[in-house]
This record gives C-alpha cells, structure tokens and sequence, in this order.
C-alpha cells in the first residue's frame, strides 16, 4: 500500500470498476466516435484483476482465504501491480467522465451515476458480497452452519473487521465502485468550474507545463502534497472511507487529472508523444522501489523516517509516471477496434462485480478438498472463475432486463 509515514515494505493490500462511459476518438474529438485505446486499458486491467485477487490467496498478505503455501516471485511481481492497477482504472474513469459531460448535463450525469454504481453496490452488499464472508467464516473455523443460516447475520448491519472479525456487512472489494460514486458527486462543482473562464486558465496553465519535454511528470506534485498533508492521519490504506482518508484523495487526484488531461486534444497527443520518458521514469522509480525491497532490512526501515519518507514519495512515482506510460502507449497502439471489443466492453463491469466472490468460493474448494500447490492452484482458481463469471454474465445478466439494472448495465 502507498503509506505516507510508516510502511511495511513487504506488506500491501489487496484492491477491488467503473462502467465508463463511451470515449469519443480524439483526432478528432467526434461525437459518437468511440475512444478504443480506453475501452482496451479497461479490459487489459480487470483481467489483471482477476489475477492478482487469485494471487492474493497465495501470498504472504492478509486475505479472505488463505493457502498454507506462499509465492516470494508472485508477491514480488504483485508489490508492482498494486501501485497501477487501480490507479489507472481511476484515472480512465476521470477521462470517461469528461466524455460523458460532453453529451449530458450534470444532473442528467449524476442521475446515471446513482444507477449505474449506487445500484450496483446496495445490490452487491446484500447478494453478491455476503457469500466470501461465508466462504471467510467457514475457512476460519468461526461458522459451522449453512448459508441459510448465516445470511441473517447480513442484516445485523455489524461492520466487517479484517480477519474475518466483526460483522457481516461489508462492501469488499466493492469499495471502488463506492469510491468512484462519491468522486462522481463530489466532484460535480469541479467539473462546473473547470468550464468556467477560471478553471479554463487553470487548464491552460496545466497544458503549458506538459507541453514541456516530461512535463507532465511533475503533475505527481498533486499526489505528493496529498501524502504530505494526510499521510502521516491516515498513513495506511483501508477502503472503509472514515479512516481512509489519504488513499481516499489520492484516487480523487487521480479521476481529476484523467479528467483534464483527456479534455483537449493537444494535451492527449502531447502524452502521448512523450511516452518514452514516462516508460524510463517508471523504469527508474520500479528499480528504486526494488532496490529498497532487496537491500534495507525492516529494522532500519522501520527506524528510518528519512527511508519511510522518500519509499513512500517513490511509490507515488511508481504510480504516477506507469499510468502516464500506459495511457500513453495505449493511445498509440491501442485505439483500434475489433469486433469482440463491444462485447468485452459491456461484459467487464459485471464481471468485476463478481470476480472476487468466485475466486473466494472456487479458492476454499480448493484450499479444503484438494492438495493442488501454489501455481497448480492458482491457474484452477484463476482459470475456473473466468470460467463462472463468463458463464454467469452470458445466461443470467446479459439477457435480462432486472439483471442488467441491477449489475449497472444499459437497458
């Protein structure tokens, strides 16, 4: 996790996307073109996300369910994943949103927001979530009864603890699609002003600084004045929004400069055409962040500020200049369509509604009937949700108006 005052270097926490609504192409920006490079990204990061919650049960990392046996290499390769996954998806959701207010107004923008992810998360806090803290609570030894038997716990409305303590009321790793319903209220009198002459001076300014070579490199400004002003409250990531403050405003930082950088062209091409000094300062901040991992023990790490502060300050370089790269490589080799791409588009939102609660329930069957290792196990449970979550969305929401309400889907 990025912790702004004290870190565990070997430690993180797992995630949890936004129906983004339809880009238009950017040479021109024409009403009704579609921007597919931004279609793609999305795709590209579920799919990873799915991966990387399946990965979760074979790492040292606190997790629903948990396999005796651990992955150093696939832990290592998930410290690197956790600081772009989500933030990217963030920052394609801020760029969506600038498309969607070019073709509705503000209150017809948050009446479909209110549809399309408030809908969906009443609907996965009381059906889609519950069964992982069953799968949760058997794994533990903490319930012994069916899930019949365990469903009014639900409406107790105790707040889920992590390790499977407290409550049963939880939003899980529906926490971002939480997250981005309260960015998209929140940040309607931002998007008011950022039309008005102000705001449009404001933008100005931001185009002259990246129309400079890796200028936009130095927007992580914004990220490192959020860890120094909230850090040290709120030093750890928790997805529960009362205690979560910094992780909470580093997102919304980054849904606002997806926001702006997306809405002029110039400033898109511009990225673009500098993607090869963001890839190299990724590259940098990916070896600093490695290098910390290999050579400073915990001890010295723990009892150095000067070390949590600049481990801290790197990951938000990890962070910033990879969603730089990828936006950047993605306009320039990605923005093509191909007849799947509809389909995959309206399938993955669905998809990640469900995803963790068939990796949990297929993982316990897994962990408690079979004696698979750690990779055999993670391509079964990997591979098998897929599988359920393809087959669920194609038989049960694609197909029906109810269904697609209430998985955010257009009817």
């Amino acid at each position: 996790m990025e912790a702004q005052t004290r870190v565990d270097i070997s430690q993180t926490k797992p995630f949890a996307i936004n129906p983004l609504p339809t880009a238009p192409n950017p040479l021109p920006f024409a009403q009704g073109a579609r921007r597919y490079d931004l279609d793609w990204l999305r795709v590209i990061a579920i799919i990873t996300l799915v991966f990387y919650h399946t990965g979760m049960i074979y790492v040292s990392w606190d997790f629903h369910i948990k396999s005796a046996e651990h992955s150093q290499s696939m832990q290592e390769v998930m410290v690197w994943l956790h600081r772009w996954r989500m933030p990217l998806l963030f920052f394609i959701s801020g760029a969506g949103t600038f498309f969607a207010l070019r073709k509705c107004s503000l209150g017809s923008y948050a009446s479909e927001r209110v549809r399309r992810l408030f809908v969906p998360l009443v609907f996965g806090m009381f059906i889609i979530v519950p069964p992982q803290i069953y799968a949760e609570w058997l794994f533990r030894g903490r319930f012994t009864g069916s899930y019949t038997d365990f469903y009014p716990e639900v409406f107790t409305f105790q707040p889920y603890q992590d390790g499977g303590k407290g409550g049963a009321f939880s939003w899980h790793h529906l926490w971002f699609v939480a997250y981005l319903f309260l960015y998209s209220l929140i940040s309607i009198p931002i998007f008011r002003w950022l039309k008005s002459n102000t705001g449009q001076r404001f933008v100005d300014r931001i185009g002259r600084l990246i129309a400079r070579p890796g200028g936009a490199l130095w927007l992580v400004g914004f990220l490192l004045l959020n860890d120094i002003v909230l850090g040290g409250f709120f030093p750890n990531e928790t997805h529960a929004l009362v205690n979560d403050w910094a992780y909470f405003t580093k997102n919304l930082i980054l849904f606002w400069l997806g926001y702006v950088l997306i809405s002029r062209r110039d400033f898109w091409q511009t990225i673009t055409d500098q993607r090869h000094y963001f890839l190299v300062a990724t590259l940098i901040c990916t070896a600093i962040l490695y290098s910390f991992r290999v050579f400073v023990s915990a001890e010295t790490y723990d009892n150095s500020r000067l070390l949590i502060t600049l481990f801290s300050f790197n990951g938000l370089g990890v962070t910033w200049f990879s969603v730089l790269a990828t936006v950047a490589y993605g306009y320039r080799y990605l923005n093509k369509n191909h007849r799947l791409l509809p389909y995959l588009n309206e399938a993955v939102y669905p998809f990640y509604i469900l995803h963790q609660t068939a990796i949990i329930l297929i993982g316990y069957y897994v962990l408690t009937r079979t004696s698979l290792g750690v990779y055999d196990g993670f391509l079964v449970i990997s591979l098998s949700s897929f599988a359920v979550c393809t087959a669920v969305y194609l038989l049960v929401i694609r197909p029906f108006k109810l269904s697609r309400i209430l998985f955010g889907l257009k009817v």
